[in-house]
């Protein structure tokens, strides 16, 4: 399957969001979903499909479609923006006159209604002009979007009173109107040219408050793609030449001075300073690098000069990264809009139904064909489910994006129904709970082996392990001087390593795995570790126990911190770690972690996950590593240490791009906030349309204040959602 977005142009309302997305479904093999806000269309075909049959398949619903696009443009919101503003200007200068002339008989001199007539067409025609064309189009393919109605509904209050003035004595000298909260029942003398073009008017309002919503709402998520530098300085040949970023490849060494910001994704090769990520983490605080330590492009230089060596470029950086899933986020949706997309696509035709009925009610009632024509078109005008297309994708917009400010970013918007079912947060001890940098605390060799022998040759095994307690033992082994080789390395699955260094077997890892008897104050000083939060390496040499590492890792100061939030939040927190159960439970009674699963191999963490579930919980899962990846896709809701492994980030629903522990709660918030926002719009939305609609057939609703009401309901849901982009971070 291949993947592919296509912008989607013409779209006024989630209806036509709707057919789209029909159509583009009904090719076989085909997967689309279409978003309205972003006007988007995210699309997945088989190799039986061409792009050209999708852009043709858009097309021939009567929408434009192009390739591809991948992040939001905010040109086009802003072009949107200007001809909506420009249309608005204009029809509220012409309608002001009208209603006014229309509501109150004390201004209404002689002839009085033909200026309103002069004044209120190009109102009702050019002004609502983009309602009549996409009607026009949406007729020509057999289709009634919610364009459809206000069309209907501009043209026969137009179109009614047009009629009245050149057939009825509407139009003689003379002639008074006067306007009534509730919807007068008489026919004669009453005109609607103020209804036709305050409706349009309240409309283009509407309409208008949307796009520059569009465009505030992809604020953050431009914001974030115009985060990178823009050029460089890389060495070449002992020189500096100044390069455009777009021209950097994988090996470059290039400069940052002072204020700069790193230009992309790399290793420090000479320098030390500190870098400010508040950019990219919502941190503060900037961090200490020196040689060896991985930067971030889009960061800032904020100590002294580096010299740093590119190791991802490109879409590889973790910036674009960022920017593709946010984006992805923000074209999805969440199953409560799928519910609202279902019954937009039949409320038209149902609206139209209920307006029909409505007139003929009235008449066959005997009711004056005033008053039946101002039911039918109220009914028309309120009807007019805008709100239900903007509700989830403006929320997306908003919250999405402002979790990417804050170094939080939400997968999709499927995500936000998992974190309001969670109650267990189940956290990785190495490099979640604790910093993951391991260091040797102390060295107990056996009777007859030495502290230089022994991690000579401990250390040259693990040299040839990505562990971090491998890394930390080796580091500290090779400080004396190089390794010896290692041949016939083997990794045995989280139990420990073997491997044959100056002709000798040595295996690194559990005691017990080791298969060897410890002398008892070996077996001393390593429960006297385990009691102290620290972890014992035991080492065999040639099948003997000869002695035992202490590694010990230090738990991140915010970790207690994060603990306590996730409390607050309804959540029961559980560490899981490889570790022996002494060294686990020290650590989590620093953090204040009552329930503890220890001596876990990689491989059983998926096992611990489908466990905790089979007992009814809905489990979150929080880490780093590889080994964490299986359990992060099983876990209800994954969350990815931004500073861990691109596989665990792939595996996860949620990454935290920032270290920081207490960013876990964070983003829990952020998405539970942004799942209430998106079911608070959705019930107002409905709501309205459902208390309003009644109201509207039983005549007890003027057109000109449904039309008003119908626009104030677009904004409010635009409004509500926009209140995401205060969402404060605890940290």
């Amino acid at each position: 399957m291949t993947a592919v977005t296509l912008a989607v142009g013409g779209m006024t309302c989630a209806s036509c969001a709707a057919r789209v997305e029909k159509r583009l479904n009904r090719i076989d093999g085909v997967s689309a979903t279409v978003n309205f806000a972003t006007e988007q269309a995210t699309v997945e075909y088989p190799d039986t499909v061409s792009a050209d049959d999708l852009v043709a398949a858009v097309e021939a619903t009567g929408y434009t479609a192009s390739l591809p696009r991948t992040a939001i443009d905010g040109s086009a919101s802003d072009d949107e923006a200007t001809g909506w503003r420009r249309r608005l200007l204009v029809s509220a200068l012409l309608t002001v006159p009208v209603v006014l002339l229309s509501m109150v008989p004390a201004w209404q001199f002689d002839y009085w209604q033909w200026l309103a007539l002069g004044l209120a067409t190009p109102v009702a025609t050019w002004g609502a002009w983009p309602f009549h064309r996409a009607a026009w189009v949406n007729l020509r393919h057999r289709a009634a979007t919610m364009d459809t109605l206000i069309s209907v509904g501009v043209s026969a209050a137009y179109g009614w009173s047009v009629w009245a003035l050149l057939f009825t004595h509407a139009g003689t000298p003379g002639m008074r109107m006067s306007f009534d909260l509730l919807p007068s029942g008489a026919f004669e003398p009453h005109l609607y040219l103020e209804v036709a073009a305050a409706v349009t008017t309240f409309l283009l309002a509407g309409r208008y408050v949307e796009a520059r919503a569009k465009k505030q709402s992809g604020a953050a998520l431009r914001a974030l793609l115009d985060m990178g530098a823009k050029d460089v300085a890389v060495l070449r040949d002992g020189r500096e030449i100044r390069l455009p970023v777009d021209l950097l490849t994988v090996g470059d060494e290039f400069v940052v001075r002072p204020g700069e910001k790193i230009a992309t994704d790399g290793v420090i090769v000479s320098g030390t300073s500190a870098v400010d990520a508040s950019m990219l983490t919502g941190e503060s605080v900037p961090v200490e690098v020196a040689p060896g330590d991985a930067v971030v492009g889009a960061t800032v230089n904020a100590g002294g000069r580096l010299q740093v060596r590119a190791t991802r470029v490109g879409a590889d950086t973790q910036l674009a990264q960022m920017a593709r899933l946010v984006a992805e986020a923000q074209s999805g949706k969440a199953d409560v809009q799928r519910l609202a997309d279902r019954v937009s696509a039949v409320f038209v035709p149902v609206v139209l139904a209920v307006a029909a009925l409505t007139l003929a009610g009235w008449l066959l009632a005997g009711a004056a064909a005033g008053a039946a024509f101002t039911a039918a078109v109220a009914v028309l005008i309120i009807a007019c489910p805008c709100a239900l297309g903007l509700a989830t994708p403006t929320a997306l917009l908003v919250g999405t994006g402002r979790g990417a400010q804050l170094g939080i970013l939400i997968k999709g918007p499927q995500i936000l129904e998992s974190t309001r079912r969670v109650d267990t947060v189940v956290l990785d001890k190495t490099g979640t709970v604790t910093t993951g940098r391991m260091a040797v605390a102390a060295v107990h060799p056996a009777d007859g082996e030495t502290t230089a022998d022994l991690m000579r040759l401990v250390g040259a095994v693990e040299d040839a392990s990505e562990h971090p307690i491998a890394r930390a033992v080796a580091a500290t082994a090779a400080e004396a001087g190089p390794l010896p080789a290692v041949t016939e390395f083997e990794n045995h699955g989280g139990s420990g390593v073997t491997g044959v260094v100056e002709g000798r077997t040595v295996a690194v890892g559990r005691l017990g795995w080791l298969a060897a008897d410890a002398p008892p104050e070996l077996l001393d000083a390593a429960a006297a570790a385990e009691a102290e939060g620290r972890t014992p390496v035991w080492a065999a040499v040639d099948g003997r126990v000869a002695g035992v590492v202490v590694v010990s890792d230090s738990v991140k100061d915010t970790a207690a911190q994060a603990i306590s939030q996730l409390k607050e939040l309804g959540l029961t927190p559980v560490l899981l770690t490889g570790d022996n159960s002494r060294a686990a439970e020290a650590v989590a009674a620093q953090i204040g972690v009552d329930e503890v699963i220890a001596d876990v191999l990689p491989a059983d963490k998926v096992d611990v996950v489908k466990r905790l579930q089979a007992e009814g919980r809905t489990v979150a899962m929080v880490g780093d590593g590889v080994n964490d990846a299986a359990a992060l896709a099983q876990a209800d809701l994954g969350l990815a240490m931004g500073t861990g492994t691109d596989v665990a980030i792939e595996a996860s629903d949620l990454t935290l791009v920032t270290g920081d522990l207490r960013a876990a709660p964070d983003a829990i918030r952020l998405a539970r906030s942004t799942l209430r926002t998106i079911r608070g719009n959705l019930f107002w939305a409905f709501a309205y349309n459902v208390a309003a609609l009644p109201l509207a057939a039983l005549g007890l609703l003027n057109p000109l204040i449904a039309g008003a009401a119908m626009a104030f309901s677009s904004v409010f849901v635009v409004s509500n959602s926009l209140r995401l982009r205060g969402f404060t971070p605890l940290r």
